[in-house]
C-alpha cells in the first residue's frame, strides 16, 4: 500500500476557529471540579443538547435520573471527559462508539495532544446514554454515524484536554508559588524549568480540584502538534488480538438463557399459530413464547434454541405483503418518477437551457435493496426485573436503546441501564433499536437474563435495508459538449422521515439528495427534486452513507456518459468543470497521476474515475478492472483523499481500504430481492461477499490540508462504485445503469 502526505494547492494550516461549527455554538462549558471517592480531578464538558436525556450506564458508571453522574468505585462519566485520579491514572470517556472506525484511538489523540500525556498511558471507556451531555450537534442526538465523529470532536475534545492541562499547571504554580506562565506540561507532569522541579498529574489532582476551571484556554497551533497527524497504533487492537475485547455477542451472565427468534417471513405478516410439539423435545429447549409477529425459543444454550426454532411448525397470516415482489417495488418507483418532486436545488432556467442545447442525454439508474450483513450478527442480552432493566448490546444509538427498553417495560428511563460494547460492524444497522425492542419483549416473560441472537438467515431476511432507488437524470449539452442544463429526479424511501422527521423540510429528505443537490461541478442550470415512494412494508435504514453512496454513483456515472457523448476523455471533461472547486480538482489530479492514468491497457481491461465531495471530505478514485466472459475483476484502486487536517493517517488509510472493499461487494454482487413478500437471500452463499483473493491492491494518498477535518468512515464506499462502473464501460463499451453491475454484465 502506498500512502503519501501531499501538499494541497490551497493553503496553509488554519486555526481552530475554522472548525465547521463555531466555538461558541458548539462548546459550552459546564465544567465541575469535584473530589472523587479516594480523591481526584474530574472535569465534565457538555455540548448544547437538542434534547434532554439523562441516565444509562456503559460499564462502570451509575447515573441518576436527574442526569448527574455519581461516583462509583472512583469512576465518574461526563462528556468529552478527562478523569485523573491521585495515582495519576488518566481515563477518557469516549462519546462515540467503536465499530472498527478507530474513534477509540483518534478521539483520545485529540485530548492527549492538549493534555500532554502519552497516548499509550490513557484508559478509555464507553460513554453512557445521556443526550444532555453527549449530543453530537451535527446529528442532533447521541449517535455514531454520518462520518461526523472527528468533525464533532475536533475542537471540544482538544479543549477538554487543554483546559485540564492549564488547570493542572495552575495547581502546580500555586503549590510552588511561581507564575503559571513559567511552567509547562509534558509527559503527564508539570515542569518548572527554572527550578528544575516537576510533579506528576496525580499528585496535583486534589489541589486542582479546588481551583476555578479556566475559561477560553488557547489551543495549540497545528505546527506544534506532537501527536495529531502521527501514525498512532490503535488502542483497541491488543484486546481484539488477545480475545479479551467485549462485543455484545460475548456477554455471559449468571443463570443466563439463550433465545433464537423466528420472525414472519413476509413483511407486515403476523403469527397465526404454532405447533411446538417437536421443538419441545429438543434437549436443552426450556420454553417457547409468542412475540408480536414471531416466536422465540428459549434454550440452555444457543444451539438448543436454534435447533428448537428449526423444529417449529408455524402458520402465518401473511397479509397483503405476500403479493409484493421486487418488480412490484420497481413498478411503484417508475410510476412515482412521473410525478414532480420536492425541489432540493434549483438554479437558472433549466427548461430554457434544454431548449437551447445541441444535444440531450437521458438516463435512468437503479440501485437495489441492500442488507448490512455485519460480521457480528444482531444480538441483545437483557435482564428485565420489576424495578429495572439491564441491556447489554453493541449499539450506535445508546439513548434510543435505553428509550426502547423504557417503552417496552413501561419503566422510567432512569431505570434502564445500557451496557454498551464494541460493535462487530455497524454500517448503519446498529443505528436501529429493533433488536433491543424484541429482546426486551422476550425478557419480560422471563425472570433471568436472556441473550437473543438472530441467526444469519434471520439477520439478512429481517434487516432494515438500504432503500431501492430509482433516478431519472438528464443533461443538455452545448456545441462543445459542455452541460448547460441538468435535471435529476430521485425517487425512493425517506429514511429520515422515520428516523428524524424534523430533518425533512418541504418534502425533501436531505440524505436522499445529498451529493446530487450539491455537486462540485460548474453547472449553470440545475433542477434536482425528490419524490418520496415507500416500498410497501419493507423497512429501510441507513447503509454506510446512503445519500452520498447512491448519489455519487449516479452523478459520476452520468458525467462519464456526457464525456463519452462529447468524445472527451473523462478526466479532462471533469477538470474542465471543476474550476470552482480547487480541492476536488486537486484530488482528481493526485489520483490520476498516482494511477498512471492515460496509459494504454490490454484488451478487456478498463480504467474508470470518480470525484466526490461529501461528509466534508474530497475524494477521487481510479479503478482498474478486467472483464472476461462477463466476470469482473478489480485489479487495483487508487484513491486521493483530502479530508482536511488528519488526526491519524493510519485510520484514514484503513477506513478508505475498508470502504472500498465494502463497496466492491455491493458494486459487483450485492442485492436483496423479493418474491411473494419474502427476501430470497439468506446467507453468504447467496448474499455474496468479496473474497480475500479477489481484493485488489488499494493505494491511498492523503493530501495534506489545513482545512477543518472531514469525515472518512463512509466516503471510500461512496466514491469507488462509479469508478468501477466507469472502468467496466472503458473495458467493454457497455454502460450499466443498474447495480449490481456484475449481474447486469452477465445478462447484457
Amino acid at each position: 500500500m502506498s500512502q503519501g502526505l501531499l501538499d494541497a494547492q490551497n493553503g496553509k494550516p488554519r486555526d481552530d476557529d475554522h472548525s465547521p461549527v463555531t466555538r461558541r455554538a458548539f462548546l459550552k462549558f459546564s465544567a465541575s471540579v469535584a473530589a472523587m471517592a479516594g480523591g481526584g480531578l474530574l472535569l465534565g464538558f457538555s455540548v448544547p443538547a437538542q434534547s434532554q436525556g439523562g441516565q444509562g450506564d456503559a460499564r462502570k458508571t451509575v447515573i441518576g435520573g436527574d442526569g448527574v453522574e455519581t461516583p462509583q468505585n472512583g469512576v465518574l462519566a461526563p462528556n468529552a471527559f478527562v478523569q485523573i485520579d491521585t495515582a495519576g491514572k488518566v481515563t477518557l470517556i469516549v462519546p462515540k462508539v467503536e465499530m472498527g472506525q478507530g474513534v477509540y484511538t483518534s478521539i483520545p489523540m485529540l485530548i492527549a495532544e492538549e493534555l500532554e500525556v502519552p497516548l499509550d498511558s490513557v484508559t478509555i471507556d464507553h460513554a453512557p446514554p445521556n443526550e444532555k451531555l453527549f449530543t453530537d450537534p451535527l446529528l442532533g442526538g447521541q449517535l455514531t454515524g454520518g462520518s461526523t465523529s472527528i468533525r464533532y470532536a475536533w475542537e471540544p475534545m482538544r479543549r477538554a484536554g487543554a483546559t485540564t492541562r492549564v488547570l493542572l499547571i495552575n495547581a502546580a504554580a500555586q503549590q510552588w508559588q511561581v507564575d503559571p506562565a513559567s511552567c509547562h506540561a509534558e509527559n503527564g507532569q508539570v515542569v518548572h524549568a527554572e527550578s528544575k522541579r516537576s510533579i506528576g498529574y496525580g499528585q496535583l489532582a486534589d489541589v486542582a480540584a479546588k481551583l476555578p476551571v479556566p475559561q477560553n484556554v488557547t489551543l495549540k497551533d497545528p505546527k506544534d502538534f506532537k501527536l495529531i497527524g502521527t501514525q498512532a497504533k490503535r488502542l483497541d487492537s491488543p484486546e481484539k488480538v488477545d480475545g479479551s475485547a467485549m462485543f455484545g455477542l460475548d456477554v455471559r451472565l449468571p443463570d443466563m438463557v439463550y433465545a433464537a427468534i423466528v420472525n414472519c417471513p413476509v413483511f407486515g405478516g403476523t403469527l397465526a399459530s404454532v405447533d411446538d410439539t417437536a421443538a419441545k423435545k429438543i434437549p436443552g429447549v426450556r420454553q417457547i413464547m409468542k412475540i408480536d409477529n414471531g416466536v422465540a425459543v428459549i434454550g440452555a444454550h444457543t444451539w438448543a434454541a436454534k435447533r428448537g426454532a428449526a423444529a417449529l411448525k408455524i402458520t402465518w397470516n401473511e397479509g397483503a405483503g405476500a403479493s409484493v415482489s421486487t418488480q412490484t417495488i420497481v413498478d411503484d418507483l417508475v410510476k412515482a418518477s412521473q410525478r414532480e418532486g420536492a425541489v432540493a436545488r434549483k438554479e437558472g432556467d433549466v427548461n430554457n437551457a434544454f431548449s437551447q442545447a445541441k444535444t440531450r442525454v437521458d438516463a435512468v439508474y437503479q440501485q437495489p435493496f441492500l442488507a448490512h450483513a455485519t460480521m457480528e450478527p444482531i444480538n441483545c442480552t437483557v435482564h428485565v426485573k420489576p424495578d429495572g432493566c439491564d441491556i447489554w448490546v453493541g449499539t450506535q444509538v445508546p439513548t434510543r436503546a435505553r428509550d426502547a427498553g423504557a417503552k417496552v417495560t413501561g419503566l422510567p428511563p432512569e431505570k434502564i441501564v445500557v451496557h454498551n460494547h464494541l460493535l462487530g460492524g455497524g454500517f448503519g444497522r446498529r443505528l436501529e433499536a429493533d433488536m433491543v425492542t424484541q429482546a426486551v419483549k422476550v425478557g419480560k416473560q422471563l425472570n433471568v437474563p436472556v441473550k437473543v441472537t438472530w441467526t444469519r438467515e434471520e439477520d439478512i431476511q429481517h434487516d432494515m435495508y438500504r432503500p431501492y432507488y430509482y433516478d431519472r437524470i438528464s443533461a443538455g449539452l452545448d456545441a462543445n459538449g459542455k452541460p448547460i442544463a441538468w435535471q435529476h429526479r430521485i425517487v425512493g424511501s425517506s429514511i429520515l422521515a422515520r428516523f428524524a422527521p424534523p430533518a425533512v423540510k418541504n418534502g425533501v429528505d436531505p440524505d436522499a439528495v445529498e451529493v446530487a443537490a450539491d455537486l462540485p461541478y460548474d453547472l449553470p442550470n440545475q433542477l434536482v427534486d425528490y419524490v418520496r415512494q415507500e416500498p410497501r412494508d419493507i423497512p429501510t435504514a441507513f447503509w454506510r452513507g446512503v445519500g452520498p453512496t447512491r448519489g455519487t454513483w449516479v452523478v459520476e456515472s452520468f458525467i462519464d456518459e456526457l464525456a463519452a457523448q462529447a468524445k472527451v476523455d473523462p478526466v479532462k471533461y471533469r477538470r474542465d468543470l471543476l474550476g470552482k472547486s480547487p480541492r476536488a480538482l486537486n484530488v482528481l489530479n493526485v489520483a490520476t497521476q498516482a494511477a498512471g492514468y492515460g496509459g494504454a491497457l490490454p484488451k478487456g481491461q478498463g480504467r474508470g474515475v470518480s470525484v466526490m465531495h461529501a461528509f466534508g471530505s474530497y475524494l477521487s478514485m481510479v479503478a482498474d478492472v478486467t472483464v472476461d466472459q462477463g466476470e469482473v475483476k478489480v485489479n487495483r484502486v487508487v484513491c486521493a483523499v483530502d479530508c482536511g487536517m488528519v488526526v491519524n493517517p493510519n485510520t484514514v488509510e484503513a477506513q478508505i481500504q475498508g470502504g472500498v472493499i465494502f463497496a466492491i461487494t455491493a458494486t459487483l454482487y450485492s442485492e436483496i430481492t423479493l418474491d411473494r413478500g419474502r427476501v430470497q437471500q439468506s446467507n453468504f452463499t447467496d448474499y455474496r461477499m468479496l473474497r480475500i483473493n479477489e481484493t485488489p491492491p488499494i493505494d491511498v494518498h492523503i493530501v495534506k490540508s489545513g482545512e477543518a477535518p472531514g469525515g472518512i468512515g463512509e466516503p471510500g464506499t461512496a466514491a469507488v462504485i462509479p469508478a468501477i462502473a466507469n472502468a467496466i464501460y472503458a473495458a467493454t463499451g457497455k454502460r450499466l445503469r443498474q447495480l449490481p453491475v456484475g449481474n447486469q454484465l452477465m445478462s447484457a
